[in-house]
């Protein structure tokens, strides 16, 4: 019997926040220009570090415009917008987002649709005038070129990125190529409903199934879909979660918490 893996990207295979937080600003400076006026490059450092910090709550790339702008309008009071920006903390952030992202988006009058589509651009641009400064913002975490080099089991990528950029890291990154229908990124709908595609494929009968996240309301999404329950379920405790998100997984059976170095071992 063999294995077959599927592996979330940003926060399992690749640390890509110093990416997406670059973006984002360039992304924001687009879409707003005028919150920048008078923002000067110490301002825009102290945004990239505070996006590290909130980055567990990202589920899709876009929202990475949308935490530039809170924590923009948070900081300045004469750009404000939302009625949720005054007094927010990057706790309240990582505490709130769910309930707070409907809110600015409706109150900045924002599509999700034209952001991603943004951010999409916006990167492709960066990819195109200067692909090393690009890839050289993400890295692939420790032992995972040779984890997937080396790699045993069946592979698929499920993912909120756009497919073309986990595509183009991992060829630049870990000298891998994965085949584009084994990568599900943004427009595959739901992971749950990818997951359902993969277990009904005639090719993956009798395969032992495996999950690998590191968002906890991902991995709670599977769970409640009776249809899934072949899964085996793992918490990358070195990905975008927080110490209160790997508590809670301790405490839910169908989730083990995985580390690195166990991680790139079980590929094998």
């Amino acid at each position: 019997m063999g294995d077959l893996y599927a592996l979330d990207f940003d926060g399992v295979l690749c640390d890509s926040c110093g990416e997406s937080s670059l973006s984002a600003v360039k992304a924001a400076k687009v879409r707003w220009p005028s919150l920048f006026n008078g923002v000067d490059s110490t301002l825009e450092d102290w945004v990239v570090e505070q996006m590290h910090i909130v980055r567990p709550v990202v589920e899709t790339g876009y929202e990475n415009l949308l935490l530039v702008r809170l924590l923009l309008e948070a900081r300045i009071p004469s750009i404000r917008k939302s009625s949720v920006a005054e007094g927010i903390t990057v706790e309240g952030i990582l505490e709130k987002w769910s309930e707070l992202k409907p809110v600015i988006m409706e109150e900045w009058g924002e599509e999700r649709d034209a952001l991603i589509n943004l951010f999409g651009k916006v990167r492709d641009e960066w990819m195109d005038e200067d692909l090393t400064t690009w890839i050289g913002a993400n890295r692939l975490y420790p032992g995972v070129p040779d984890a997937l080099k080396f790699a045993s089991s069946t592979i698929y990528i499920v993912t909120t990125k756009q497919s073309r950029f986990a595509d183009a890291l991992l060829r630049e990154l870990a000298g891998v190529t994965i085949p584009p229908e084994r990568i599900f990124g943004l427009g595959s709908g739901p992971k749950v409903e990818v997951l359902k595609q993969l277990q009904k494929k005639p090719e993956h009968q009798g395969l032992k199934l495996h999950f690998v996240e590191d968002r906890l309301a991902t991995l709670k999404n599977v769970i409640k879909e009776p249809e899934l329950d072949g899964w085996n379920l793992y918490l990358g405790d070195w990905g975008y979660n927080t110490q209160k998100e790997r508590e809670e997984a301790a405490t839910i059976p169908r989730i083990r918490i995985l580390e690195l170095s166990d991680f790139s071992k079980k590929l094998k």
